[in-house]
C-alpha cells in the first residue's frame, strides 16, 4: 500500500516537473485565485439563502404581529361591549325579577327601556351579537338579547362556561348553532367568535345567566380574511378543535389544502413566535405561529417558498455567471502577464547556454527594476565576476610556478641561515652570553615554524610554542618586562588551529601594549587561554594594557568583516586624517578563520579604556592527530 502510494506520488511529481513553467505559474495563480473564490461564494450563496429567509420570517412576524394587536383590539372591544350589557341597571333588575310581568308592563319596558338598551349595544358594527341567556322563569324573552338558558344547554361549551365561575370563556363557533334546536350545517353556517360569561344575582353565588357577545371570525380576524395580504401569504386560525379558519381561496391554498398544510406544523402553547419549513408534496412552505393564550388559539402564517427559492437560485445562477467570467478575465490577464515576464527568462535561459558552451561574454538585453531585471543585472555581474576570477587564476597558475621555484631556492637559504644561526648560538655559549643564546634559540626555533610551511592546519600546542619563542625574543629587547600566561587545558593541546594565526594577536597586543606607556613600570602581562563551550573552541588572548577608545574599538570590530572596497577607502581616509588605521593583522586572520570554518566562526574584540584588551577567538572543537613538523 505505501509502496503504491510512493509510486504514485512519484509519478505526480514527475508528471508536475515535465510541465512547462508559464503553465506551471498559471495553474498556481488559477488555484490560489479560484479556491478562496468558490469558498467565498459558498458562504455568500448561503449567505444570500439564509438572509432572504431570514427576512422572509421577518415579515411575515410582522404580519402575524400586526394581527396580534388586531385581535387584541377586538377583545378589549367585545370585553368592553359585555361590561355595558351588564352595567345595565333596568337590564339587571329586569333579569333579576321575583314574579311574573302583564303583557303592558312587558311593552312598556320593551318600548321604553328595551330599545334603547339595543340601540346602545349595536352601536359599533363589528359586533354581531349580544345575548343574555337566563334561567329565571319570570323572565319573557326579548329577540334577539334576552333569551331563555334552556337554548344553550346542550351546547359543548356550556358545562364550560358554568365552571369558569363569572370568568370569560372564549368560543369559536358556527352560525345557528345557539337558538336552532336542529343539527346546523358547519360547512355553510357563518363562524363566529363569541366572549361567553356566567352572571349571578346580587349575592354573587347564585347563578342568573350566561352573556355571549359575538362577532363574526371575518371581522375578528381582521388580516386574516383581509384582501391586501403579501403576495404567497396566508394566515389562519387553528381553533381549539383543530379547526382550521382562513380564505381558503388564497393562492397559498392552491397546491395543498389548508387543513393539510397545518397537520404538517409542530403548534406549540410556547410564548413568542415560531417558524419552521416544510415541504407537501414537492412544494415549500414556510410557517410562522403563535399561541394566543387567551382565546386558545394558534395564528398561523403560512408562506409559499417557490417564488422566493426561484429567486435565490436567479440570484445564484448570476453570481455564478459573474464569478466564472471573472475567474476567465483572470486566466487570461494571468497567461499575458506571466507571457511578458517568461520572454525575459527564456532569453536569460538562452544566454546560460551560450555561457554552457564555453563564450563567457553573451549579449544579456534584461534590464528593469523589477526582480528579473535585478536577476538580469546579477547574472552580467556574475558573468563579469566569472571573467575576472578565469584571468585572476591564469594570473595565479603562472605565480604558483614562481613561487614554487621560489620556496626551492628559500629551501637552500634556510639551510644557510639554520647552520649560521647554531654557530652563533655555540660561540654566544663559549662567551658566557647565555641570554643572547636563548634569544638564537628562539629565533631559530621561529624560523623554521614559520619557513617549514608544509601544511596550513597545526595543533595548539605547536602554535603556543611558536608564541613562547616569539616572547622570549620581545623580552630581550624589552629587558624582561613582558610576561606570557597560559591556560589551556591538556585535553586542548591537540586541538586544530590555523598555522600563524596567533601570533599577529599576541604581537599585536605586544606592540600597541608597549607603546602607549600606561603601564606606569609594571610588567605587560599577556595571557592566553582555551575553553570548550556550546561545542566550540574559544582561543582568548587578554592584555592588561591600556585598553583601546570605545569609538575605536567599534570601528575596528567593524573592519573586520568589512567589504574589501570599503575597508581600503576607511583605510587610506584614516592614513590621511593622521590616524591609525591598524586592524590589518586582525582582519586578515578573521579572514583565514572564515574561508576555513564558515562565516560563524571567527574573531571579536573586546576591550575596557585604560583596563584591558582581549580577542576571543572562535574555532571548531576538532582535534588533529599531526602537527607541523619541527
Amino acid at each position: 500500500m505505501a509502496k503504491s502510494q510512493r509510486k504514485r506520488s512519484s509519478a505526480i511529481r514527475s508528471f508536475t516537473g515535465s510541465l512547462p513553467l508559464q503553465v506551471k505559474l498559471i495553474l498556481s495563480f488559477v488555484l490560489i485565485i479560484f479556491i478562496p473564490i468558490l469558498i467565498y461564494s459558498w458562504f455568500l450563496f448561503r449567505g444570500v439563502s439564509d438572509n432572504a429567509i431570514r427576512d422572509l420570517v421577518k415579515k411575515t412576524e410582522n404580519i402575524l404581529d400586526i394581527e396580534k394587536i388586531n385581535i387584541q383590539n377586538n377583545v378589549e372591544l367585545m370585553e368592553w361591549t359585555g361590561q355595558l350589557a351588564l352595567s345595565n341597571q333596568d337590564m339587571k333588575d329586569y333579569l333579576q325579577i321575583r314574579e311574573e310581568t302583564d303583557i303592558a308592563w312587558l311593552l312598556d319596558f320593551k318600548t321604553k327601556t328595551f330599545a334603547g338598551y339595543q340601540h346602545f349595544l349595536f352601536n359599533n358594527p363589528r359586533i354581531a351579537s349580544i345575548r343574555l341567556f337566563t334561567d329565571n322563569p319570570h323572565v319573557s324573552e326579548f329577540w334577539p338579547v334576552v333569551l331563555k338558558e334552556s337554548r344553550i344547554r346542550d351546547r359543548s361549551w356550556y358545562g364550560t362556561v358554568l365552571r369558569q365561575r363569572g370568568i370569560v370563556w372564549w368560543e369559536i363557533q358556527r352560525g345557528g348553532e345557539i337558538l336552532s334546536t336542529a343539527a346546523p350545517d358547519a360547512s355553510a353556517a357563518t363562524p363566529y367568535v363569541s366572549l361567553l360569561r356566567e352572571f349571578m344575582y346580587p349575592d354573587d353565588s347564585t347563578h342568573n345567566g350566561i352573556l355571549e357577545v359575538s362577532m363574526e371570525v371575518r371581522h375578528f380576524f381582521t388580516k386574516t380574511f383581509s384582501s391586501v395580504q403579501e403576495p404567497g401569504s396566508q394566515l389562519l386560525v387553528v381553533a381549539r378543535g383543530g379547526e382550521v379558519y382562513t380564505d381558503e381561496k388564497a393562492a397559498v391554498f392552491r397546491n395543498a389544502p389548508a387543513r393539510e398544510l397545518v397537520k404538517r406544523l409542530a403548534l406549540t402553547d410556547g410564548e413568542g413566535n415560531a417558524s419552521e419549513t416544510f415541504d407537501y408534496e414537492g412544494h415549500p412552505y414556510l410557517a410562522v405561529h403563535s399561541y394566543i393564550p387567551r382565546l386558545d388559539v394558534h395564528l398561523v402564517n403560512v408562506v409559499t417558498l417557490a417564488d422566493t427559492l426561484a429567486d435565490i437560485r436567479q440570484t445564484r445562477s448570476n453570481m455564478t455567471v459573474i464569478i466564472l467570467v471573472l475567474v476567465g478575465v483572470l486566466c487570461i490577464v494571468s497567461y499575458f502577464m506571466h507571457s511578458l515576464i517568461l520572454k525575459r527568462l527564456r532569453v536569460l535561459r538562452d544566454s546560460m547556454k551560450k555561457v554552457r558552451g564555453g563564450n563567457f561574454s553573451p549579449d544579456v538585453p534584461v534590464y528593469g527594476t523589477d526582480e528579473v531585471g535585478e536577476l538580469g543585472h546579477h547574472y552580467r555581474q556574475m558573468l563579469k565576476k566569472i571573467n575576472e576570477l578565469i584571468a585572476e587564476q591564469v594570473n595565479r597558475q603562472a605565480a604558483t610556478k614562481e613561487a614554487e621555484l621560489r620556496s626551492l631556492k628559500n629551501q637552500i637559504d634556510s639551510h644557510f641561515l639554520y647552520n649560521t644561526l647554531e654557530n652563533l648560538k655555540m660561540l654566544a655559549e663559549v662567551e658566557g652570553q647565555y641570554t643572547i643564546s636563548d634569544a638564537l634559540t628562539s629565533l631559530g626555533g621561529m624560523m623554521r615554524y614559520s619557513l617549514q610551511w608544509t601544511r596550513d592546519r597545526v595543533r595548539l600546542r605547536d602554535e603556543i610554542q611558536h608564541i613562547q619563542h616569539y616572547m622570549a625574543i620581545m623580552n630581550v629587547r624589552y629587558d624582561g618586562k613582558l610576561e606570557l600566561r597560559l591556560d589551556v587545558p591538556p585535553e586542548l593541546n591537540d586541538q586544530e588551529v590555523l598555522k600563524m594565526s596567533l601570533q599577529p594577536i599576541v604581537e599585536n597586543a605586544v606592540k600597541h601594549g608597549m607603546s602607549q606607556g600606561g603601564l606606569q613600570g609594571k610588567k605587560l602581562s599577556v595571557s592566553l587561554s582555551a575553553a570548550v563551550r556550546e561545542g566550540e573552541c574559544v582561543v582568548e588572548i587578554a592584555d592588561n594594557g591600556c585598553g583601546i577608545p570605545e569609538d575605536r574599538l567599534r570601528r575596528l570590530n567593524s573592519m573586520l568583516r568589512m567589504e574589501e572596497s570599503d575597508y581600503r577607502e576607511l583605510r587610506g581616509r584614516l592614513e590621511r586624517e593622521g590616524r591609525d588605521g591598524g586592524g590589518i593583522g586582525l582582519r586578515n586572520v578573521d579572514h583565514r578563520l572564515v574561508m576555513s570554518y564558515g562565516i560563524e566562526y571567527g574573531i571579536r574584540i573586546e576591550s575596557v579604556e585604560g583596563s584591558f584588551t582581549r580577542v576571543v577567538m572562535t574555532l571548531p572543537h576538532f582535534m588533529v592527530s599531526g602537527g607541523e613538523g619541527r
